[in-house]
Protein backbone atom coordinates (compact mmCIF):
# COMPACT_ATOMS: atom_id res chain seq x y z
CA UNK A 1 0.00 0.00 0.00
CA UNK A 2 1.12 3.15 -1.08
CA UNK A 3 0.73 6.18 1.50
CA UNK A 4 -1.71 9.30 -0.15
CA UNK A 5 -2.95 7.32 -2.55
CA UNK A 6 -6.72 6.74 -1.82
CA UNK A 7 -7.61 2.68 -1.98
CA UNK A 8 -10.08 3.21 -5.11
CA UNK A 9 -6.91 4.07 -7.36
CA UNK A 10 -6.07 0.37 -8.37
CA UNK A 11 -2.25 -0.60 -9.04
CA UNK A 12 -3.59 -0.60 -13.29
CA UNK A 13 -5.32 2.52 -12.58
CA UNK A 14 -1.99 4.39 -10.90
CA UNK A 15 -0.05 2.80 -14.26
CA UNK A 16 -1.87 4.50 -16.64
CA UNK A 17 -2.16 7.64 -14.80
CA UNK A 18 1.70 7.40 -14.51
CA UNK A 19 1.99 6.88 -18.56
CA UNK A 20 0.17 9.56 -19.44
CA UNK A 21 1.59 12.96 -20.72
CA UNK A 22 0.06 16.32 -20.44
CA UNK A 23 -2.36 17.11 -22.86
CA UNK A 24 -3.59 13.37 -23.06
CA UNK A 25 -7.11 12.72 -21.83
CA UNK A 26 -8.90 9.58 -19.58
CA UNK A 27 -12.38 8.77 -19.53
CA UNK A 28 -14.28 7.95 -16.43
CA UNK A 29 -17.26 6.18 -17.76
CA UNK A 30 -20.32 4.85 -16.01
CA UNK A 31 -21.02 1.44 -15.48
CA UNK A 32 -22.81 1.02 -19.39
CA UNK A 33 -20.18 2.70 -21.38
CA UNK A 34 -18.94 1.31 -24.40
CA UNK A 35 -15.29 1.65 -23.06
CA UNK A 36 -14.38 -1.49 -24.68
CA UNK A 37 -16.16 -0.51 -28.47
CA UNK A 38 -14.03 2.72 -28.26
CA UNK A 39 -11.10 2.24 -26.98
CA UNK A 40 -8.18 -0.32 -26.51
CA UNK A 41 -6.56 0.84 -23.06
CA UNK A 42 -9.52 0.25 -20.45
CA UNK A 43 -8.98 -0.15 -16.82
CA UNK A 44 -11.64 -1.41 -14.15
CA UNK A 45 -13.04 0.28 -11.30
CA UNK A 46 -16.37 -1.58 -10.55
CA UNK A 47 -18.50 -0.96 -8.28
CA UNK A 48 -16.61 2.71 -7.68
CA UNK A 49 -18.44 6.16 -8.32
CA UNK A 50 -16.72 8.62 -10.34
CA UNK A 51 -16.91 10.90 -7.74
CA UNK A 52 -14.75 9.20 -5.48
CA UNK A 53 -12.48 8.15 -8.48
CA UNK A 54 -11.72 11.83 -9.18
CA UNK A 55 -11.11 12.68 -5.47
CA UNK A 56 -8.45 9.84 -6.35
CA UNK A 57 -6.99 10.66 -9.22
CA UNK A 58 -7.04 14.83 -8.96
CA UNK A 59 -4.41 14.42 -6.23
CA UNK A 60 -1.71 12.54 -7.77
CA UNK A 61 -2.60 14.27 -11.44
CA UNK A 62 -3.15 18.02 -12.24
CA UNK A 63 -5.46 19.25 -15.13
CA UNK A 64 -4.74 21.22 -18.35
CA UNK A 65 -4.06 24.90 -17.68
CA UNK A 66 -3.59 25.93 -21.23
CA UNK A 67 -7.35 24.41 -22.40
CA UNK A 68 -10.53 26.54 -22.23
CA UNK A 69 -12.29 23.09 -21.09
CA UNK A 70 -10.18 20.41 -19.41
CA UNK A 71 -13.07 18.67 -17.60
CA UNK A 72 -15.74 17.84 -19.97
CA UNK A 73 -19.05 15.55 -19.73
CA UNK A 74 -21.47 14.50 -22.06
CA UNK A 75 -24.49 16.79 -23.06
CA UNK A 76 -28.09 14.67 -22.45
CA UNK A 77 -29.73 13.83 -26.03
CA UNK A 78 -32.83 15.91 -26.77
CA UNK A 79 -35.70 14.88 -24.70
CA UNK A 80 -33.43 13.15 -21.88
CA UNK A 81 -32.93 14.91 -18.36
CA UNK A 82 -29.88 15.45 -16.11
CA UNK A 83 -29.62 15.18 -12.38
CA UNK A 84 -27.40 18.28 -11.44
CA UNK A 85 -26.26 16.67 -8.55
CA UNK A 86 -23.79 14.52 -10.51
CA UNK A 87 -21.73 17.76 -11.93
CA UNK A 88 -22.10 18.88 -8.22
CA UNK A 89 -20.46 15.76 -6.67
CA UNK A 90 -17.82 15.62 -9.77
CA UNK A 91 -17.51 20.00 -9.32
CA UNK A 92 -16.78 19.75 -5.66
CA UNK A 93 -14.02 16.86 -6.09
CA UNK A 94 -12.36 19.22 -8.68
CA UNK A 95 -12.63 22.19 -7.08
CA UNK A 96 -10.80 20.40 -3.34
CA UNK A 97 -7.48 19.79 -5.81
CA UNK A 98 -7.64 22.32 -8.73
CA UNK A 99 -9.83 25.24 -7.59
CA UNK A 100 -9.38 27.56 -10.63
CA UNK A 101 -10.68 24.77 -13.09
CA UNK A 102 -13.05 26.00 -15.81
CA UNK A 103 -16.76 25.25 -15.14
CA UNK A 104 -17.52 21.48 -16.66
CA UNK A 105 -18.18 21.48 -20.26
CA UNK A 106 -20.79 19.41 -21.76
CA UNK A 107 -20.28 17.68 -25.09
CA UNK A 108 -22.68 16.24 -27.80
CA UNK A 109 -23.12 12.23 -27.18
CA UNK A 110 -21.32 11.36 -30.40
CA UNK A 111 -18.74 13.82 -30.27
CA UNK A 112 -17.65 12.24 -26.52
CA UNK A 113 -17.72 8.95 -28.21
CA UNK A 114 -15.57 9.70 -31.02
CA UNK A 115 -13.13 11.90 -28.45
CA UNK A 116 -12.82 8.54 -26.56
CA UNK A 117 -11.85 6.96 -29.19
CA UNK A 118 -8.77 9.04 -29.19
CA UNK A 119 -8.44 9.07 -25.39
CA UNK A 120 -5.05 7.69 -24.03
CA UNK A 121 -7.53 5.27 -21.42
CA UNK A 122 -10.92 4.28 -20.29
CA UNK A 123 -11.92 3.97 -16.87
CA UNK A 124 -15.40 1.76 -16.54
CA UNK A 125 -17.14 2.47 -13.25
CA UNK A 126 -19.70 1.85 -11.00
CA UNK A 127 -21.51 4.81 -12.03
CA UNK A 128 -24.81 4.74 -12.39
CA UNK A 129 -26.09 8.23 -13.05
CA UNK A 130 -27.03 8.98 -16.58
CA UNK A 131 -24.67 10.95 -18.12
CA UNK A 132 -22.22 10.61 -15.66
CA UNK A 133 -19.57 10.59 -18.18
CA UNK A 134 -16.07 12.83 -17.37
CA UNK A 135 -13.40 13.14 -19.45
CA UNK A 136 -10.26 14.98 -17.94
CA UNK A 137 -7.26 16.55 -19.82
CA UNK A 138 -3.97 15.72 -18.15
CA UNK A 139 -1.77 19.01 -17.32
CA UNK A 140 1.70 19.83 -17.38
CA UNK A 141 2.25 19.53 -13.51
CA UNK A 142 3.11 22.27 -11.73
CA UNK A 143 7.28 23.31 -11.73
CA UNK A 144 8.90 23.32 -8.15
CA UNK A 145 12.23 24.22 -7.25
CA UNK A 146 14.17 22.61 -5.24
Amino acid sequence: MLIGIKPCISADLLSVLYRMGHGDEIVLADAFFTGDALNARVVRADGIKIADLLDGILRLINLDTYDKAPVVMMQPTQGDSIDLSVERRYREAIDRHWPGTPPIARMERFAFYERTRKAFAVVMTGETAPYGNIILKKGVPPITVE
